[in-house]
């Protein structure tokens, strides 16, 4: 008969318990290491808000301060909540599973919407219920099913309807699908659905800016044109119907050399501002807060991806972009450190200000979120 050896047993208990405490060790260390070499303006401070969202990407507030969380190859959506307000998640919650590039997330009416590939679903009164979510309604359904580009954004625009961006599943063609390549809008219900903005490669992060209710959004320009052209994009949408460019011209003035024969760039919308060639710009959000310093009210804050396709690796980072009253432009980093020589350990997805007025940013590699917040005088 086996006899039962305790102090194998208690040796191997101590063994675990010290190799798990020299890991968490290590992850609060380079934690703290990863977060000290991200540089910012003076007086601003970068800390985690959670470190439990695999592939964290595009984010959403629901009226009670969840925020939601959309995300890519992981194929859930979570929530997360900060009960005590202390800019600190406190809990982490899995809304749903198995979906399809759950990209998107949107807010509206107390019911959360999330962009798949191919569908538009909608979970119920979903902050009463985190921990128990309902099943979801499908509301929208036929979005092109092609991966390449297949990472919705969406959100609700001032008027009510709810804003999808179509990305086109390739580098550079042309479709005989008028959503493709656009930003095409519905109601609630994913009816009355309309192109309301064309020649747009790949948007994966738009906001309405807050005076005017006018749409923005950043747009990645195409690839194998060399290692600066084209430039990134960030544009404004006045009016439904305007086309910007794509795939007959990239930038504002980079006809394209296969289909821009016949075009001429003056004929399509030019960008308001145009970003470094290949950063991947994604996220992007008007700061309507007031704890920053007031050179920031107002400004675009977008999230730089990074690029894939470049000699010396551009982008993994924050950037501002701010229109003064004569229409001038400036385009500047805000927060970096996230690119080490050619190699990154962490990528900007999304942007989100909250009712304390800091800001969050979503990390898909890393799969967490940081917390921007200021603490310096004027």
């Amino acid at each position: 008969m086996a006899r039962f050896n305790l102090g194998g047993v208690l040796r191997i208990a101590v063994g675990v318990a010290i190799g798990v405490g020299a890991f968490l060790l290590y992850w609060r260390v380079t934690g703290r290491a990863q977060l000290s070499s991200i540089s910012l303006p003076p007086g601003f401070s970068i800390s985690w808000y959670t470190r439990e969202v695999p592939n964290a990407r595009s984010l959403t507030l629901g009226p009670d301060g969840t925020v939601f969380v959309g995300t890519r190859s992981e194929g859930s959506v979570f929530a997360v909540a900060d009960v005590d307000r202390d800019g600190a998640a406190d809990s982490v919650y899995t809304i749903a599973t198995d979906l399809s590039l759950p990209n998107g997330v949107a807010f509206n009416g107390g019911d959360l919407y999330v962009a798949e590939m191919h569908r538009i679903i909608k979970f119920s009164a979903i902050e009463g219920r985190l921990s128990s979510p309902p099943n979801p309604t499908v509301i929208y359904e036929g979005l092109p099913d092609r991966v390449h580009h297949g990472s919705r954004f969406m959100g609700f625009g001032p008027e009510g309807s709810l804003y999808v961006a179509v990305g086109a599943p390739c580098n550079v063609c042309q479709s005989d699908d008028e959503r493709i390549g656009s930003i095409i809008r519905m109601d609630s219900e994913g009816n009355n659905v309309e192109v309301f903005a064309s020649g747009i490669r790949n948007s994966v992060g738009f906001d309405f800016e807050p005076n005017t209710g006018h749409l923005w959004f950043t747009d990645n320009g195409r690839d194998f044109l060399g290692d600066d052209s084209p430039p990134d994009e960030l544009n404004r949408a006045v009016v439904p119907g305007i086309n910007f460019g794509f795939p007959f011209c990239h930038g504002g003035d980079v006809a394209d050399p296969e289909f821009g024969g016949d075009a001429s760039c003056v004929d399509f919308e030019a960008p308001v501002a145009r970003l470094d060639a290949h950063v991947a710009s994604l996220g992007m959000r008007f700061y309507t807060g007031n704890r920053f310093p007031a050179k920031f009210h107002g400004a675009v804050f977008i999230a730089e991806h990074g690029s894939w396709n470049r000699t010396v690796p551009v982008g993994y980072r924050i950037t501002t972009v701010k229109m003064d009253s004569t229409g001038n432009v400036s385009y500047q980093p805000f927060a970096e450190g996230w690119l080490k020589g050619r190699r990154a350990w962490g990528r900007p997805v999304d942007v989100l200000a909250m009712p304390d007025g800091s800001l969050l940013v979503s990390d898909d590699q890393q799969g967490v979120i940081y917390r921007v917040d200021y603490s310096g005088g004027n």
